[in-house]
């Protein structure tokens, strides 16, 4: 079946007469002076709501247009604050950077005075091997700055290692914590023998190995100071290494093996002093590969 057609008035009529309907209004209030009565209603239903609504809508755009001024302000005064961060971030670092090169200047000028009979050489660590710990590291001294192969390094709290290697301005040094580190050493306040050796597993808990002590009276304890011996090869005497951690016996009930807590914190260096007088060579048997 087809539909019925359904009669429609174009909208541009619709729009016609209600203009008509207005502009006649108009007139007939203008020309009677015609306000009261039922313009007044219709003006009442219709026309107030209308600038009601007109006024909700101008106060909302007004709203929004506050809003948007007020959310741009605020985006360029966060921006401002988010540089001004930066900026006192950075001064930050740079203020905490230059503390702690005061504070390791502090400490090598207080080694240098603690070893004051020595003479020394300030480096800067260039370079190192993979890894957290600086068991083998570059120095930025060599042969031109009078740097030499079995030079002693120190830094921090004590001994750091022996220079290994050695070019125009650089230098090669094994730290004491390396693997391939066999130190002679002594108990401080009784001179009794013992040896360091480097163990980078150890290291990780921040200790190294003690061995070969002989200590029959029993007298050391945890704590006391280890220092390099008088019979090392290539140490000069009395350089702080460490201090004791744990000590027990070994099986031949004759000597103690344990570990020691470096003097040095070998997961932070970066300036090193080298001890540019070598050790003078002894020939004994008694030091067993040691240095």
């Amino acid at each position: 079946m087809r539909r019925k057609n359904r009669t429609t008035i174009p909208s541009k009529y619709i729009l016609f007469a209600v203009t008509v309907l207005c502009i006649g209004t108009m007139s007939l209030s203008f020309l009677t002076n015609f306000d009261g009565g039922p313009l007044n209603v219709v003006s009442g239903y219709v026309l107030i709501p209308v600038q009601k609504g007109m006024n909700a809508v101008g106060g909302w755009a007004r709203d929004k247009a506050d809003n948007l001024e007020d959310l741009k302000k605020v985006r360029s005064e966060n921006q401002a604050l988010q540089e001004q961060v930066a900026e006192l971030t950075l001064e930050n670092n740079a203020l905490l950077q230059e503390r702690y090169e005061l504070e390791e200047l502090k400490n090598l000028y207080q080694l240098d005075k603690d070893y004051s009979s020595l003479n020394k050489i300030a480096a800067n660590v260039i370079g190192k091997d993979s890894g957290n710990w600086f068991h083998m590291f570059i120095i930025d001294k060599g042969t031109d700055d009078g740097i030499q192969v079995d030079m002693n390094v120190i830094a921090g709290g004590g001994l750091v290692g022996i220079v290994t290697k050695v070019g125009p301005d650089w230098a090669q040094v094994r730290s004491i914590i390396d693997d391939m580190s066999n130190v002679s050493a002594m108990i401080l306040k009784n001179s009794d023998l013992c040896y360091v050796r480097g163990d980078l597993q150890m290291i990780t808990e921040g200790t190294l190995q003690l061995n070969q002590l002989r200590d029959e009276d029993d007298e050391v304890v945890q704590g006391d100071k280890v220092v390099t011996s008088y019979a090392s090869a290539k140490y000069h005497e009395g350089i702080l290494i460490g201090y004791v951690n744990e000590l027990s016996t070994d099986a031949n009930n004759l000597t103690k093996s344990g570990s020691l807590t470096p003097a040095v914190d070998f997961e932070h260096l970066s300036t090193v002093l080298v001890i540019t007088d070598l050790k003078q060579q002894v020939n004994t048997d008694d030091l067993n590969s040691a240095e």
